[in-house]
């Protein structure tokens, strides 16, 4: 595989959708009419998360994960691991640089959101913080999949979305990060990782995962019965692991579809609401 293709592998294309995916979503709920939501802070935040920021995101990941990523068998068939390459480095730095230069023509209370992602997506990978092996602060940080998604909502009403949405949102990437950590939970025991998955065990994972997505749902349930109803799927589909004992590592994988079925949906009903309100 040349460079190139390597890091489109490293930048996880099958993800792309979960930090663009919420870009969609606020700006399909944030906008007050169809031209907004095509108004060009909301491509540029759009382009930047479906992309760039994955490159940074994964990219920071795999640099500082080089050592643990060997023993990882899942970084042999899916995904690929860093080997020291200069491109990756590169890149990382240049999709920093491109936060940075959003940074100078969002609306000043988009700033905030853009910093939270950049702090947190480099504080859960890399020294000193390395809040990917601090548990639970490894499964709490990983709401920053859903700041594009406030980024987005507040460049184009310009006023935070509902709580409720946030909280919601936060716990169902909580929840999707630690069910994400369960195939790696023997690599990252053999390498000394301490994730809260790790402490967990599988089913101890399952529940948490479970239980987390199921505030998601309480959450979502108070602010729209209708995003309650779709957000039931996730401690459903939980509970249908458990109780068919399905492997994990395979389940895991149904997941990118999954999820953008449901962000599929969510957008199509708030730009539903813009056109027929």
């Amino acid at each position: 595989m040349s460079g190139w293709g390597r890091l489109v592998v490293r930048s996880r294309p099958r993800f792309w959708l979960y930090l663009a995916g919420p870009v969609l979503v606020g700006l399909a709920y944030g906008a007050d009419t169809i031209a907004e939501v095509l108004s060009p802070i909301g491509l540029l935040l759009f382009l930047y998360f479906l992309v760039p920021a994955n490159v940074f995101l994964y990219g920071i990941n795999d640099i500082f994960d080089a050592e643990i990523d060997r023993r990882n068998p899942k970084k042999g068939n899916r995904e690929t691991r860093y080997r020291g390459d200069r491109l990756t480095r590169i890149a990382v730095i240049l999709s920093v640089a491109l936060g940075i230069g959003l940074l100078i023509v969002v609306p000043p209370g988009v700033m905030p959101w853009l910093v939270g992602f950049l702090v947190l997506g480099a504080a859960y990978s890399a020294p000193p913080l390395r809040l990917k092996t601090r548990p639970p602060l490894d499964s709490v940080s990983n709401g920053l999949y859903i700041l594009p998604g406030v980024a987005a909502y507040v460049a184009v009403a310009g006023v935070l979305p509902p709580i409720l949405a946030i909280v919601g949102a936060w716990f169902w990437a909580m929840a999707m990060h630690t069910f994400s950590a369960i195939p790696d939970i023997r690599p990252d025991r053999e390498a000394g990782i301490r994730t809260l998955a790790t402490l967990l065990g599988r089913r101890g994972t399952l529940v948490y995962c479970g239980g987390t997505w199921l505030l998601a749902t309480l959450a979502f349930g108070l602010l729209s019965p209708l995003a309650g109803g779709l957000m039931a799927i996730y401690p459903a589909l939980v509970t249908v692991i458990w109780v068919a004992d399905l492997p994990v590592d395979r389940a895991y994988w149904w997941f990118p579809g999954i999820n953008a079925l449901a962000g599929m949906v969510l957008t199509l009903g708030g730009l539903w609401g813009l056109v027929y309100a």
